[in-house]
């Protein structure tokens, strides 16, 4: 039996990348999921019988119940929330305006707070839930020009313990997974802009001890597993995915 048979999935920022990983996973495991992002979908998740869209700007205080109660109005529930849209961009401190501090803030940490309150009567309804959050390593260590977006990420990972503490008594389970370095196009493009984009590719590979960059479907395996029935006793934990990378010691090169 597929793990996610029957069940009711919304997933923010879901039409590319960690999030398209997501859904193509669900999608596999026999979830309906509504894909909430600010674009249209691509004619491929357009066509797909359990997908359903919902063009929303997230950064808006009114997005996220609209979002819900329109996916709810087309699936009749919800039974699982995937909190993975957000934005990241590199300021030195000096340099991050109050609007840029704003924007990360709105989109990152308050509508993740907010989709889970508008879910959270239909979780109820149904029985109980699973919210999970996309955070980041970055929400337990930093790149350089990377204060406010790490400051939006471990604040979700605090979020998540709270919101863990607080629902259990709905049986609606909160976890986040911390994700590394996953492969997407903008890391790909990242890649291309380097003098020697083959060595830059060689050395980012040796920082993972699996040898390898992680792909958006890792990401979709554990969130499978976070949404499923299987994981029904686990709450409250942030679980980084990463190849290994942030429990290696970096030595002299």
């Amino acid at each position: 039996m597929m793990q996610l048979e029957g069940k009711i999935a919304m997933v923010t920022g879901g039409g590319q990348g960690i999030g398209r990983g997501i859904v193509d996973r669900y999608l596999e495991e026999g979830a309906r999921v509504a894909i909430v992002q600010r674009r249209p979908l691509e004619s491929a998740l357009q066509g797909h019988p359990r997908v359903f869209g919902v063009q929303a700007d997230l950064s808006l205080a009114s997005a996220p119940a609209d979002a819900v109660e329109s996916a709810v109005a087309h699936f009749g529930g919800i039974d699982i929330l995937v909190n993975n849209a957000g934005i990241m961009f590199e300021r030195s401190v000096p340099a991050i305006r109050p609007e840029e501090w704003d924007l990360m803030m709105a989109l990152n940490l308050r509508a993740p707070l907010f989709l889970a309150q508008a879910a959270l009567p239909h979780m109820r309804r149904r029985g109980g839930g699973s919210i999970i959050n996309i955070g980041s390593i970055e929400g337990l260590a930093a790149n350089p020009g990377h204060a406010a977006y790490c400051a939006t990420k471990a604040g979700l990972h605090g979020m998540t313990r709270a919101m863990a503490v607080d629902l259990g008594e709905d049986n609606i389970r909160c976890n986040a997974i911390a994700p590394g370095w996953i492969d997407s196009e903008l890391s790909e493009t990242y890649l291309t802009t380097l003098p020697d984009p083959v060595a830059a590719r060689g050395a980012l590979n040796r920082l993972h001890p699996l040898g390898r960059t992680g792909r958006p479907e890792d990401v979709g395996d554990l969130a499978v597993y976070l949404a499923g029935d299987r994981s029904s006793f686990l709450t409250g934990e942030v679980i980084v995915l990463d190849g290994g990378r942030t429990a290696k010691l970096p030595l002299p090169s």
